[in-house]
């Protein structure tokens, strides 16, 4: 029997299920311009999975592409806080264009 796919699996489930807090955690406390800790964490993870094999590999690209995503979703995550939809962080000062 293959339990890989299976594992990787459920490792996609946890690693999303994980993730969607940390965005909206994130944009609370540091807002969406620390979406350069995910694009550095991001390519750091898919660059290290290129230098593993088997499962471990497919994790660390799965965490790695993730991290990448989280950039998208942090930008939609400061549109949710804009439209009321979440707490926006009382004490952090947003910068004026």
């Amino acid at each position: 029997m293959n339990f890989e796919s299976v594992i990787i699996g459920l490792a996609s489930l946890v690693i999303i299920g994980l993730f969607h807090p940390i965005v909206i955690k994130a944009e609370y406390y540091f807002s969406a311009r620390i979406w350069w800790v995910f694009a550095l964490a991001g390519l750091g993870l898919i660059f290290a999975a290129l230098f593993t094999q088997g499962i471990l590999s497919y994790i660390l690209a799965l965490l790695g592409t993730t991290c990448l995503w989280c950039i998208v979703e942090l930008f939609h995550q400061k549109k949710r806080v804009e439209k009321g939809w979440f707490p926006k962080n009382p004490k952090r000062e947003e910068k004026k264009k």
